[in-house]
């Protein structure tokens, strides 16, 4: 027996109870229908010309019903006469290698095959321009090939800064598009100026580009997209600042603040462009980030294979697993931090060789003895929240609050012979 399993091996850990959490679920019945619709807009429509390319930028991100939205802007620029392709938009993502980009679309559900065209894949920039401090405006060679391009991304908060423009369309122009060397270009003065850089260079682009509009979608706290909006391009920074405050209204929490410990089964690239969303856990690597959580310690026990080996974020965890350790690539995940300059996220926690024990070394060191008391939540993944764990001690919190639904008794922790746990997400 090691030194570490001495010092844990009897750490106790409270009794958990499952709850689910409400959220308003306003999720759209059929997305197809609301992309043709959007599509139809004279405004949109009136911009797409019988036998132009078109170039589609397709991010990274775990978007809901990712593959269904490709196929059907597809569709809709075959309908209006173009003849579109898809450029993989995502930065640095991918190991920062075209044929890697392409294996991110192919995780992602995105193919030539589910789309019904081509994805021309390449790391090649062009510079349009330079800003007055001096950065490089770059941008994805093949797209500028094109007679038109358009953006599809999610609007919803950032995990590193806060400001009008966040994470959606803007960023989508500015840093996927910008591929690797666009992306380190952005992030070169840090993310003090990041706010302010994103749509400086998306505005170069929008004037200089041949961009046409772009798809923006807000999704609930269900991960269900509850709202489809084409964006033409001239009010794309204006109108993206409205549908950020919309995304914020409508994205998941933990209902329960301040916290002792929170337990996260598993981290990944699906659920946040840093592995564990920061609006959720309280953890950032910036100081440029408004945030409400509170928590002491920080467990998470896995990485999921749709990541593949991209740990990016795991340095904001106290604690994680050797499991976890093991599944890393260095290169994929160092080269994300590089190009963002914040280095913190990719430090290593302190590494335990279990669940079990990655989940007693939070407890024994979060500085709570009494068990009765403990605010411990175990979550899935920062992403899907409905579903957790609370400890015994939130029981009174939890039936007090109307959404909140509490599904069963307080039970003790089950881990398998080795230590590990099964899923959250699967015991449901």
């Amino acid at each position: 027996m090691s030194v570490i399993d001495e010092m844990l091996r009897d750490v106790a850990l409270p009794r958990m109870v499952r709850v689910r959490q409400i959220f308003e679920d306003n999720g759209l019945p059929d997305v197809a229908a609301a992309v043709r619709a959007e599509f139809a807009k004279p405004t949109i429509a009136s911009r797409v010309r019988p036998g132009m390319t078109v170039a589609v930028g397709v991010g990274s991100r775990g978007l809901a019903d990712l593959p269904l939205l490709v196929r059907t802007i597809v569709e809709e620029l075959k309908r209006l006469g173009a003849v579109p392709f898809i450029v993989p938009a995502m930065g640095s993502h991918g190991g920062a290698t075209a044929e890697g980009q392409t294996a991110v679309l192919a995780a992602l559900g995105v193919t030539e095959e589910s789309a019904g065209c081509p994805i021309r894949s390449s790391m090649a920039t062009v510079e349009l321009g330079v800003l007055d401090n001096g950065l490089p405006v770059l941008m994805d060679e093949n797209a500028m090939q094109a007679d038109g391009i358009i953006v599809l991304n999610r609007v919803k908060p950032h995990t590193s800064f806060s400001g009008p423009n966040e994470s959606g369309l803007v960023k989508m122009l500015t840093i996927g598009l910008g591929k690797q060397k666009g992306a380190d270009s952005c992030h070169a003065l840090g993310f003090g100026q990041m706010a302010k850089n994103i749509v400086d260079m998306a505005r170069v682009k929008i004037r200089e580009a041949p961009i046409l509009f772009g798809v923006a979608t807000i999704e609930n706290a269900y991960e269900r997209i509850a709202r489809v909006v084409a964006v033409p391009a001239e009010v794309i920074v204006e109108q993206e600042e409205l549908l950020l405050r919309e995304a914020k209204a409508s994205m998941p929490r933990i209902l329960f603040n301040p916290l002792d410990v929170l337990v996260i089964d598993r981290m990944g690239k699906e659920f946040s462009g840093t592995g564990m969303d920061p609006n959720i856990t309280g953890r950032a690597a910036t100081p440029y980030l408004q945030l409400s959580q509170q928590i002491g310690r920080m467990a998470v026990l896995d990485l999921t294979e749709k990541s593949r080996g991209n740990a990016t974020g795991m340095g904001l965890a106290d604690i994680c697993t050797r499991r976890l350790v093991n599944k890393v690539d260095l290169a994929a995940t160092y080269a994300n931090h590089i190009t963002s300059t914040v280095l913190a996220h990719g430090k290593t926690p302190v590494i335990m060789e279990t669940d079990l024990r990655a989940v007693q070394a939070a407890v024994k060191t979060c500085n709570v003895r009494d068990l009765s008391r403990l605010r411990m939540v175990r979550v899935p993944n920062t992403l899907h929240l409905e579903h957790i764990e609370v400890s015994e001690g939130l029981l009174e919190e939890a039936a007090g609050n109307p959404a909140i639904e509490i599904l069963g008794e307080p039970r003790e922790w089950s881990f398998g012979e080795d230590g590990s746990l099964a899923d959250l997400a699967t015991a449901h």
